[in-house]
């Protein structure tokens, strides 16, 4: 069979633990038997950042504008016990956060149905796609601790000298305080990136904030999101039959609970780390989502949903057979080898990632998975596999659909 051959290269953002291991068995059994693989590899790997004082990060962001589509493996953020484990100069940054920030985008993670695997909401017959903005809340916050009586106030100093001051509380006594900021640039590229992806992927948008109590923070970003609507996708959304819904965020998550999926729910930094984690679980598993960074500007970021499942890479460096789900990392590399044929106008890189979607999803619905989910399926008839057999059983129903 002759290779499918790639005219542009993807971004290859390598990555730690056990989903590094599962990254190299998928490259040689799922994709370079079958394509001509064209990456520019990045390590991103923490001890490769390490060495680079996580300038890597940076040179593979850049390269995904450059090249306009990426591919990532699941990373180490370090804390303190990683500093120490890994022998770090510092404790570096989250390179998910470092990526979004230079490529200024908007992370969408949707469910992967499967048969055999049922949402715990029962009325959740399609997916729920759920774009996160990524910057500002209380992931760019500066806070202390209150050990005494005082007054806290929130500061404003413009350099055309004006100052603004207002109380934000009279201590009585120890309490803790916090202030965090967002942008208008920042909301109008999530707001733009959600409304481009909902007329990619034919799907409506729900957006929710608190704008009743949070007047001018939470209704800010309800006002522009409602400006970029109105002013340049109103009547596309017309002519697409799709729509934009706004409401109070709990009024949004009620009525979530009752929806039947098949929309985007856009949420704010927070919510949408908290619910991205919840729609996940109640539709099965964090292995099983897809995760793509998209920005306004054409750029496009895949990527597992979860992280590098440590636990099951120090059973792996004793010797001991793990069964990890690789299903979210295989569909890290088809969205982008997808996006890739489309922006190339190569039919047959694109329809590649479709059979490999299809393998991949035939093969846990003929009984063969890995652990994690054997435990949750509806499926009678179950074969456990370990890592790689998991991934071997995929590239088996592979070749049937090449041949």
């Amino acid at each position: 069979m002759e290779k499918i051959k790639m005219q542009t290269p993807l971004v290859e953002m390598d990555g730690d633990e056990m989903t590094r291991i599962l990254w190299q068995i998928i490259k040689d059994e799922l994709l370079t038997p079958y394509l001509e693989l064209n990456t520019e590899y990045y390590d991103l790997g923490l001890e490769h950042r390490n060495e680079t004082d996580d300038q890597v990060t940076i040179d593979a962001a850049e390269a995904t504008k450059k090249y306009g589509v990426a591919v990532k493996c699941a990373t180490i953020t370090p804390n303190a016990a990683r500093m120490e484990e890994y022998d770090l100069k510092k404790m570096y940054k989250s390179p998910n956060g470092t990526i979004r920030a230079i490529l200024d985008g908007t992370v969408f993670r949707a469910p992967i149905i499967v048969k055999g695997i049922e949402p715990c909401v029962k009325n959740w017959v399609k997916p729920i796609t759920l774009a996160r903005h990524a910057y500002g809340d209380i992931y760019k916050n500066t806070e202390f601790y209150i050990d005494k009586p005082g007054d806290a106030y929130l500061v404003f100093e413009g350099e055309d000298g004006e100052e603004r001051k207002e109380l934000i509380q009279h201590f009585d006594g120890a309490g803790v305080l916090r202030g965090m900021h967002n942008l208008d640039d920042s909301v109008k590229s999530f707001a733009r990136s959600c409304f481009n992806y909902a007329l990619d992927t034919k799907q409506d948008v729900w957006f929710g904030s608190k704008d009743t109590i949070s007047k001018t923070y939470d209704g800010r970003f309800k006002e522009i999101f409602q400006q970029i609507f109105d002013a340049e996708f109103k009547d596309k959304f017309e002519e697409a039959s799709l729509t934009y819904f706004y409401s109070l965020i709990d009024d949004i998550v009620a009525r979530v609970m009752k929806a039947d999926g098949g929309f985007i729910w856009a949420c704010k930094n927070y919510d949408g780390d908290v619910m991205s984690d919840m729609v996940s679980s109640a539709f099965g598993s964090l292995a099983m989502m897809t995760s793509v960074l998209v920005s306004p500007k054409g750029y496009f970021e895949y990527e597992a949903a979860h992280g590098t499942v440590q636990r099951h890479y120090y059973r792996h460096l004793e010797g001991k057979e793990t069964s990890t789900n690789s299903v979210a990392t295989i569909f890290a590399w088809t969205g982008a080898l997808r996006k890739r044929g489309e922006l190339d106008g190569n039919e047959a890189l694109a329809d590649f990632a479709g059979k490999l979607e299809k393998a991949t999803l035939d093969t846990i619905e003929s009984g063969k998975m890995t652990k994690d989910l054997a435990l949750i399926t509806s499926l009678k008839e179950v074969q456990v596999l370990n890592s790689k057999e998991f991934i071997l059983a995929v590239k088996t129903k592979l070749d049937e659909l090449m041949a």
